[in-house]
């Protein structure tokens, strides 16, 4: 089974964040199923860590539990969603503090739907102007088609046309999980290293970078 981790960053519970995170997973689920695989979802919310990012960046030697399991469950997924509040003309502080906390090679080569909700579309560009230069700095895969989602959008002709987006996303990013759509089961190309770089929570010994004490003393 693949697995799908979608952050969330949404301060509210709940959120329209959430709520849209919800809603891109859902459709990616939908396309995943249809190329002949199933997919596990795990909601990493940004929120329930807050405590522990805040002593994590002040505090390398901090214990942070919740954290760890969570950069467990990212580094281990085949795709990822990201979605931030955008405050300020940009993503939030609490979405920006949970991926400075993370191994810089934790999500090499992962495909990733990068998104966005705002009161306003005038934020709409966020998506490719700090959204995306982030994900890419992390090494992620990101999709051509972003979602946007403005307050104002709902009901309106602009909220079908975001539907199509998320409907699109969600077909680019089912397309790397399972690399064949007319594959069957267990003969899809893995994708996680496709580049030869391995991924790093940043949790505990990696024991990729494990050196034996014989070869040390050779």
């Amino acid at each position: 089974m693949r697995s799908l981790a979608v952050v969330t960053a949404g301060l509210s519970n709940p959120s329209s964040t959430r709520q849209l995170g919800e809603k891109i997973a859902a459709a990616v689920d939908s396309a995943v199923t249809s190329r002949g695989e199933s997919i596990e979802v795990h909601f990493i919310e940004a929120r329930d860590y807050a405590e522990e990012l805040a002593s994590a960046l002040v505090n390398t030697a901090a214990k942070t539990p919740l954290l760890d399991d969570a950069k467990k469950t990212l580094s281990a997924a085949d795709g990822l969603i990201v979605v931030s509040p955008i405050f300020q003309g940009s993503y939030s502080g609490l979405f920006k503090m949970f991926f400075d906390s993370l191994d810089v090679e934790s999500i090499n080569d992962m495909p990733t739907i990068i998104a966005a909700t705002a009161g306003s579309a005038r934020h709409s560009m966020v998506l490719d102007f700090a959204l995306r230069p982030l994900m890419t700095f992390l090494h992620a895969m990101v999709m051509p088609t972003g979602v946007f989602q403005a307050t104002e959008d709902f009901g309106t002709p602009e909220g079908a046309r975001i539907d199509q987006r998320i409907t699109r996303a969600a077909g680019e990013l089912a397309n790397f999980i399972v690399a064949n759509p007319d594959h069957v089961e267990g003969l899809s190309k893995d994708f996680s290293h496709n580049s030869g770089r391995k991924r790093k929570s940043g949790v505990g010994i990696d024991t990729d970078d494990f050196v034996p004490m014989s070869d040390l003393l050779n």
